[in-house]
Order: structure tokens, then C-alpha cells, then sequence
């Protein structure tokens, strides 16, 4: 059965993508910890990070350097947070997350949600960044 990071590659659901290429997808996660929160994944369906092959896993952390660097250009914060939990989708992903301090990437505070406007506008100046 597809996770939801499959339905959304395959588009038969919409998100906020702020980067994409024949392997690999970056949006914006709908229930984020913080504003800019960006999820990346490989397009291939894999449900453990651990079982891409190693140049599906080194090209999974490049494009999401990519996407780091443009998010450190338009996102006040002072670093760009690095996560790999893999418990909540059977998809491999990376959260990249906007830090101002270490709380930022604690999964257990409560997720925010933000307009689809504001989600576009975010998407929309990191893509530019990119």
C-alpha cells in the first residue's frame, strides 16, 4: 500500500514543494514544528532510510543540503535542524527544520499549522532561494 509520501510524488495529493528532481522530493510539512519546516524524501518508495542503497542515501543528503542552503537564505533562524526519526511514515524522509534553539526539534511540542497562503508564500521563497 502507497504511504502518503508515494501519493504525493505520483501528485494524488497536493503539497507545498519547495524542490524536486528525478529522485528526490522537498515540501513543506503540513504539521510542522516550526514555520519553513521542510520534509525530503526519496521518490523510490523505501520505508527505512537505512535500506537505501548508498547512492540513493548520499543523494537524498545532498538534495537535502540543497534545500538547507536555500532555507538558511530567506528563513530567520540560526541553524537549519536535521531529523531522521522514520516511525511516523513508512517512507524514508528527513525533517529539516528551522532552529533557534534546541527545543525547536522536540517532536512531542504540539505542531503548528499555518494557512495554505502562507504555506504557498513559504514554499514559493524557498524555491526562489534554490
Amino acid at each position: 500500500m502507497p504511504s502518503i509520501f508515494s501519493k504525493i510524488v505520483s501528485g494524488d495529493i497536493p503539497a507545498f514543494k519547495v524542490a524536486e528532481d528525478e529522485n528526490y522530493v522537498a515540501f513543506l510539512d503540513i504539521f510542522p514544528l516550526a514555520k519553513g519546516h521542510v520534509l525530503v524524501i526519496p521518490k523510490k518508495e523505501t520505508d527505512y532510510i537505512f535500506d537505501l542503497d548508498s547512492e540513493e542515501f548520499l543523494g537524498l543528503f545532498s538534495f537535502a543540503k540543497k534545500v538547507a542552503k536555500a532555507m538558511d537564505k530567506i528563513i530567520s533562524c540560526e541553524r537549519i535542524g536535521v531529523a531522521v526519526i522514520g516511525l511516523e511514515v513508512p517512507h524514508a524522509h528527513i525533517h529539516l527544520v528551522p532552529l533557534h534553539d534546541v527545543s525547536d526539534i522536540n517532536f512531542e511540542r504540539p505542531k503548528l499549522k499555518f494557512p495554505d497562503s502562507e504555506m504557498k508564500e513559504i514554499a514559493d521563497l524557498i524555491k526562489s532561494a534554490i
